[in-house]
């Protein structure tokens, strides 16, 4: 594969059950934002809602880590 990246720094979790990025970055590098039908809501690690609220939109973007590569 061949791209264009933008270098973070991030926080692995290997019993994530998903990817997430912070919306604010999302707009700052470009990212197309795609609303999602309906809001999913967060919560914490207690049971309660996150106070940053529900996850609103997707993004399409590739994650490579020493060679390996996420959708």
């Amino acid at each position: 594969d061949t791209h264009d990246g933008v270098g973070v720094q991030a926080l692995l979790d290997s019993g994530a059950t998903g990817m997430f990025m912070d919306k604010a970055f999302a707009e700052e590098e470009g990212f197309k934002l795609e609303p999602l039908e309906r809001p999913i809501p967060v919560k914490n690690v207690d049971g309660t809602i996150n106070a940053s609220g529900a996850v609103t939109h997707r993004v399409a973007a590739n994650v490579y880590y020493k060679g390996h590569k996420e959708r």
